[in-house]
């Protein structure tokens, strides 16, 4: 697209037109060429017809060596010019696509970037908003070191908060010692956390029983909350109930621990960890800066808030009545604290939608603030799942857990397993499990909303990840029984491809494109439906066609195998040996 960009440039140029913004793309339909440019249609007066076949025949056809990829140029309709590739050209493509490295770019190298994405809170469950979180974040990630840039995974952690303060509170009310919860696997440790949570988050929203008075549960916790921050400043004079120090430490330990074993699975490993604890402090000090600056100013009960209204937005805390720093005072503490730690030139945040409106407000503080941060800082929201069946309902009113969801979907492929021969099938069950949910968040543009069918999730048929594993483990089913690594197709010039082979020849040279376009407009659905098309064309093909030893044939295979391993590893999807 690069090279046929330029030449159509120098053609304009050439011929006094004068240079303005035109299109170059894959026409829908592949009757119409494997390029098309509007270029004829933007510039100059007169009929764009007629200037279309005047720079087709003045120009493209009698200049450069671009030509010998050319089978034919054509003008179409009110003056589209429409280039058919050479089935040399796809050949050549199809010979680098078997190569390691294929389908990556430089169009970031020499970038830092920063992804910040999943974000759990400890002594709470891992939900499956974290999840969504987590495939989208990973993704992007990937797409942008294939672009070349040097990447930095970021996850944040809320280890302080009233959050914290609700589960410590429920852990003491329901009795739960430090010494039985040891005793517990760590997957049961996290879940009586998070029955603890629920419990303190239920009694903080109810007042005394009529007539009775004294200090209210949501009090106490309010007054656990403090003490935590003073106990992790070094400030805690006697104060705190008995142990609570440690609980905290231990319980935040355990969460962290447990993390990481949802992160394993999902395939993600972070290089940088940020907590709120660290990140309050810093928060506090630009509290401070807010108001010297008179960005932000003193509220009711001496509150620190910014006005959001004089901007289109609306008012928020930054620093609480009691002196303790609110969730945008600490991510604004978070921005500089990233900064101190790397010097990137982007830094996207990943988040649920729910949280748009806030982040408007920080992002603004923060321009005026720290211009220069700002500049560098972009929100990405995703949509919500919804879960519309069974025991996954959201109807039931009850968290549905990142690790349930995974499991239950892991149950699913297991049944349709069946009996199979296969090796080791809990492994392959989790790696199908993940890919069904991983491609169903991607396959579509960041933002919008899933459903959850488990069912069709993970169906071997139509728009799935295990599909697309399904495809992968066909084409490499093949190449091992002709022990097929690679194919020479340097002697395979003036081949006549069949109808199914033309059409993966038609796809594959693409596969760099949409990589960088995806990496460019951080939106991994592109891979993910370009994957879909590879693997339906394929399995046209290999219906149709009797491969055997055909090096053609097998080169097609090698090609879509490779691309299908690449691609799905940018959606951070494994690549099975069997299914």
């Amino acid at each position: 697209m690069k090279m046929i960009r330029e030449v159509v440039e120098q053609a304009v140029g050439a011929l006094g037109l004068p240079v303005v913004a035109f299109s170059v793309e894959h026409p829908r339909e592949e009757s119409h060429g494997d390029y098309s440019t509007n270029v004829a249609m933007v510039v100059g007066d007169g009929s764009p017809r007629e200037l279309a076949e005047k720079i087709v025949s003045q120009w493209l056809m009698v200049n450069g060596q671009w030509l010998k990829i050319i089978d034919k140029i054509e003008v179409a309709g009110p003056g589209f010019i429409n280039f058919y590739l050479k089935n040399e050209f796809f050949l050549e493509e199809t010979q680098k696509a078997m190569e390691p490295g294929y389908g990556k770019s430089e169009t970031l190298k020499g970038k830092k970037v920063m992804v910040e994405y999943t974000d759990p809170n400890p002594f709470k469950e891992m939900h499956i908003g974290h999840l969504m979180s987590n495939t989208i974040g990973e993704s992007l990630a990937r797409l942008q070191e294939a672009c070349g840039a040097e990447v930095k995974r970021a996850c944040y952690q809320g280890d302080v908060g009233l959050h914290v303060a609700k589960s410590i509170w429920g852990m003491q009310a329901l009795k739960m010692k430090l010494n039985d919860l040891q005793g517990l696997a760590l997957q049961e440790r996290q879940k009586m956390m998070g029955q603890a949570y629920a419990y303190g988050a239920s009694k903080y929203e109810e007042g005394p029983p009529a007539g009775e008075a004294g200090e209210t549960a949501k009090a106490e916790m309010q007054s656990l909350n403090k003490q935590i921050y003073e106990g992790l400043s070094g400030r805690t004079q006697g104060s705190a109930p008995t142990g609570l120090m440690e609980m905290y430490h231990e319980g935040r330990k355990w969460s962290l621990e447990y993390f990481e074993t949802i992160y394993q699975r999902l395939g993600t490993k972070f290089d940088e960890y940020f907590f709120e604890s660290e990140a309050g402090p810093v928060g506090l000090e630009v509290v401070i800066e807010g108001l010297d600056k008179g960005v932000l100013e003193i509220g009711e009960e001496g509150a620190v808030v910014y006005r959001g209204e004089k901007d289109g937005l609306h008012t928020r805390v930054f620093r609480n009545k009691i002196g303790l720093p609110t969730y945008e005072a600490k991510d604004l503490g978070l921005a500089k604290t990233k900064w101190g730690r790397y010097k990137y030139d982007y830094s996207y945040n990943v988040t649920g939608n729910e949280i748009t409106e806030y982040f408007k407000v920080v992002l603004k503080v923060m321009e005026q603030l720290y211009p220069e941060l700002r500049a560098k800082t972009t929100h990405i929201p995703h949509g919500m799942m919804k879960l519309t069946t069974g025991k996954m309902s959201s109807r039931t009113g009850k968290v549905v857990t990142g690790e349930s969801l995974l499991n239950e979907l892991k149950e699913t492929v297991l049944a349709k397993m069946g009996t199979r021969d296969i090796k080791d099938p809990e492994k392959i069950a989790d790696q199908v499990a993940v890919a069904a949910l991983k491609y169903t968040v991607l396959k579509q543009a960041v933002g919008g909303d899933i459903v959850y069918e488990p069912e069709k999730m993970t169906n071997l048929e139509g728009d799935t990840g295990p599909y697309l594993q399904y495809t992968y483990v066909r084409a490499m089913s093949v190449l091992k029984k002709t022990n097929t690594l690679r194919v020479d197709l340097s002697h395979a010039q003036g081949i006549n491809p069949s109808a199914q082979e033309l059409a993966i020849l038609r796809w594959i040279y693409r596969y760099p494109e949409e990589v960088a376009e995806a990496g460019e407009k951080m939106a991994p659905h592109l891979v993910a439906s370009y994957l879909y098309e590879l693997a339906s064309r394929f399995n046209s093909f290999y219906n149709a066609q009797k491969i055997g030893d055909d090096q053609a044939r097998l080169a097609l295979t090698c090609a879509t195998a490779k691309i299908l391993e690449s691609g799905l590893g940018l959606l951070g999807i494994q690549a099975p040996e069997e299914m």
